[in-house]
């Protein structure tokens, strides 16, 4: 084996090298990025600029600040706090040089296309996804925090970096195939556990874009007789929605409907731990091979954390950096879920004479 990954090593291509390592950094770039988005959303920020691309027609945040300052100075209330500019510009700068990042390494992708086992359909494809969730970005200030525009852009974050993770096992040639059969037998369970994660994240989006993360405040469903106010018909209308206001922010839906999604955010988070949990010591007691085994241990750590965050979010009513960190834990058990299925999908390669 180390022979042939001196071999490979010598004989790649310096630009192929470079997009190694420019995929990795750009998955750290998406990281950053789906933290700071999350920071704009849970801090209330997200129409704290209201235009696009710019923030009150300036693209240096500081001149955003002075220009809302001076006017709420001269009259009152007239925008929103100054301070609501920075996570939102922030947010937008990074989000800025992650698309260029991107389109880098489709630019590589295409110059090595010619080369042996090199990607060139899925950086393209990541191109088309960052340019979409440059759209849902613009869609996201100028429809006013529209609940499906906020989930969307939330999704395709998520995508982004689960995408990226997969370009780059796909640039290292990781993993290589194990002969751990009772492990590639859970790929069912496995399939059930990402079909069930990714539900859940959308419930979790679909939670904090209607502003229902603090309406149930007592453990272990909501308050007493919640199930006298589940309304699935107002909870989940995706578009069309009643209400008189210029934009969504805090929320347009009624309390029936807002305790209806988070109750189900709350199922659905229990299925996660009881799938998920199933999967990861099923992996654990099965796994011949470490490789195998610590992809259990991961999936098993990260939704117990997973779940204990959220239990922390009612317990101290949504603390910022508990909710970054919530949102940032899905995406990291969604991606290792994900390599899990893509290991133990891995096939022998065929010697060279074999029939």
């Amino acid at each position: 084996m180390s022979e042939n990954f001196h071999r490979s090593s010598t004989s790649t291509p310096r630009s192929l090298v470079w997009q190694r390592r420019l995929t990795l950094l750009t998955i750290l770039l998406t990281a950053v990025v789906i933290m700071l988005g999350a920071w704009t959303r849970l801090s209330d920020a997200g129409l704290g600029c209201p235009d696009w691309p710019g923030c009150y027609g300036h693209m240096d945040v500081r001149k955003a600040i002075d220009y809302v300052s001076t006017k709420n100075e001269l009259q009152p209330g007239t925008y929103r706090e100054a301070h609501k500019t920075v996570p939102e510009m922030v947010h937008r700068y990074f989000a800025s040089l992650l698309g260029l990042t991107i389109i880098i390494i489709a630019a590589l992708a295409w110059a090595n296309r010619r080369q042996p086992e090199q990607p060139v359909a899925l950086p393209l494809a990541l191109v088309a996804l960052v340019i979409f969730q440059g759209i849902l970005g613009k869609w996201t200030v100028t429809m006013g925090l529209q609940p499906t525009i906020v989930m969307l852009h939330l999704l395709g974050g998520f995508s982004t970096f689960t995408l990226l993770c997969w370009l780059a096992a796909q640039l290292y040639g990781w993993p290589q195939f194990r002969n751990d059969p009772d492990v590639r037998s859970l790929k069912p369970l496995g399939t059930a556990a990402l079909a069930i994660v990714i539900m859940q994240i959308a419930l979790g989006g679909w939670t904090t874009a209607n502003y229902a993360a603090v309406v149930c405040t007592e453990l272990p469903i909501c308050e007493k007789g919640w199930v006298s106010h589940i309304n699935f018909a107002d909870a989940f209308t995706f578009f069309g929605h009643d209400h008189d206001g210029e934009d969504y922010e805090f929320g347009v839906l009624e309390n029936d409907a807002r305790t209806t999604i988070h109750v189900m955010h709350r199922f659905g988070a229990l299925a996660t731990l009881l799938v998920v949990g199933l999967l990861a010591i099923q992996v654990a007691r099965r796994a011949r091979c470490t490789l195998n085994r610590n992809l259990g241990l991961t999936m098993g750590v990260v939704v117990a954390a997973q779940f204990a965050l959220g239990v922390s979010n009612v317990v101290f009513h949504v603390p910022l950096d508990v909710a970054v960190a919530h949102n940032f834990g899905a995406v990291i058990l969604l991606v290792s879920i994900v390599l899990f299925l893509r290991a133990i999908s891995v096939q022998p390669e065929r010697r060279q004479g074999n029939v």
